[in-house]
């Protein structure tokens, strides 16, 4: 205590050096600060343009103006997509830091489950849940048939997400099991290609449908 009654705190002792594993994580970019992007890889080729991995970011949350332009929502972060791709449904409309904890939660339950990187397990899943083949409707307003099409790289990632987070919502509505660990499920069982996945089964069902339509 120094004479006029103030209380001194002794200044912290730094002698310049970092703990070793902060000095080995220096300059590189980790998801939630956990996952690392550098060795994830696409292992379909044609999605490597579509699936945003190049620019890694420390949080799922950009808040980038990818609908401003056509495809430029190719440009945003793949995790973010999936966050973003959680928010549906009326009631979960806008809430997007709920979205991120889900997936951050869901990722540490992934990570548990196969000890493996779990940005790899979601480009897998995502690969694996891609429609390669679907079918649209062509006529006009008289009779109606359709016709098999092949499905552009973008509209594949677009479904994939799509498939994967519908299966996680319907999984844990009403159920004792929380969205993370539905997700966490649905993400492990798409990337492994098991028919326990409902995005792997809503897939098969549509190439099905369009094999019959060729």
């Amino acid at each position: 205590m120094s004479e006029n009654g103030e209380t001194q705190v002794a200044a912290p002792v730094n002698n310049g050096v970092l703990p070793a594993d902060v000095l080995a994580n220096a300059g590189t970019i980790k998801l939630f600060n956990k996952w690392d992007y550098s060795d994830v890889e696409v292992k379909d080729i044609s999605l490597v343009d579509y699936i945003q991995l190049r620019h890694p970011v420390y949080l799922a949350h950009t808040a980038g103006r990818y609908s401003v332009k056509r495809f430029r929502k190719a440009q945003c972060p793949i995790v973010e997509r999936l966050v973003n791709s959680l928010m549906m449904n009326g009631r979960n409309n806008g809430k997007k830091l709920l979205a991120v904890r889900i997936v951050k939660h869901a990722f540490d339950i992934i990570h548990l489950l196969t000890d493996s990187n779990p940005i790899q397990v979601l480009v897998d899943a995502i690969v694996n849940c891609g429609v390669r083949e679907d079918s649209t409707r062509i006529g006009s307003s008289g009779t109606v048939r359709r016709q098999a099409v092949d499905v552009s790289p973008l509209r594949r990632v677009n479904t994939a997400i799509s498939l994967l987070t519908i299966g996680a919502r319907e999984a844990s509505f009403r159920n004792i099991k929380t969205i993370s660990e539905c997700l966490a499920e649905e993400l492990i069982n798409a990337s492994k290609g098991s028919s326990n996945s409902s995005a792997i089964k809503a897939c098969d069902e549509r190439e099905r449908v369009a094999r019959s339509n060729r």
